[in-house]
């Protein structure tokens, strides 16, 4: 089992790489140097893993997104999304930060359903994610952000609290170009998309490069 997949399967991360840390620490006084190397690579290894992700979401975060996105070629496909949670300010100012948390670890399991095998989501930073989308055509990647809004807005958030009700904007870039490129176009959709409303969907259409704005 990988250090990463050790992390997503329930067992906690710092417990493992205690453990594997003091097995290192026997062997070393054991003069077993070759055991010892290899429970410290595997020590290594979780805490790398552990580097990459959120810690209150577990989805990736920021720095993985940071190191991932330069590794797309800028002459295939890729869509990247950039979410944003809607007045998630008066989320926590209404029912406190511990709830707020709550709300952002849910939107994170939501917006990682169905994605495809090489996608993936990555908490941008506060109440912002991205979803990275590579090799898909523009109608498919319209389809997966635009389901993942409508996933959150149809969700049951009044079995976490009475009265709650969440809601994301989504800006959507699509083509050919860097992931850095992408991203910074995602982010002057997604301002279209709160401008227009939010719960909506930001994008630009193919043939006319017209932004679009949807949502139900």
């Amino acid at each position: 089992m990988s250090a990463e997949n050790e992390l997503t399967t329930g067992t906690p991360a710092p417990d493992l790489l205690a453990l594997h840390e003091s097995i290192a620490d026997l062997f070393a006084t054991q003069g077993d140097w070759r055991r010892a190397y290899r429970h410290l690579r595997s020590a290594l290894d979780i805490a790398r893993a552990g580097s990459l992700r959120d810690p209150l979401t577990s989805s990736y975060n920021r720095r993985y997104l940071d190191q991932r996105l330069p590794g797309f070629p800028a002459t295939g496909k890729l869509a990247v999304a950039l979410v944003d949670l809607d007045r998630f300010k008066s989320v926590n100012d209404t029912y406190g930060h511990l709830l707020g948390d709550r709300v952002l670890c849910r939107v994170a399991d939501l917006l990682q359903e169905g994605l495809p095998p090489d996608a993936f989501c990555a908490r941008y930073g506060g109440e912002e994610f991205a979803l990275v989308l590579p090799g898909v055509n523009h109608r498919n990647a319209v389809w997966i952000a635009d389901a993942a809004r409508a996933r959150i807005a149809r969700h049951p958030w009044s079995e976490l609290q009475p009265g709650l009700q969440v809601t994301i904007s989504v800006g959507l870039a699509h083509g050919v170009g860097s992931g850095s490129r992408q991203l910074h176009r995602a982010d002057d959709l997604l301002y279209a998309a709160k401008r227009a409303g939010r719960n909506k969907i930001a994008y630009q259409d193919r043939e006319s490069s017209q932004v679009i704005t949807h949502s139900e």
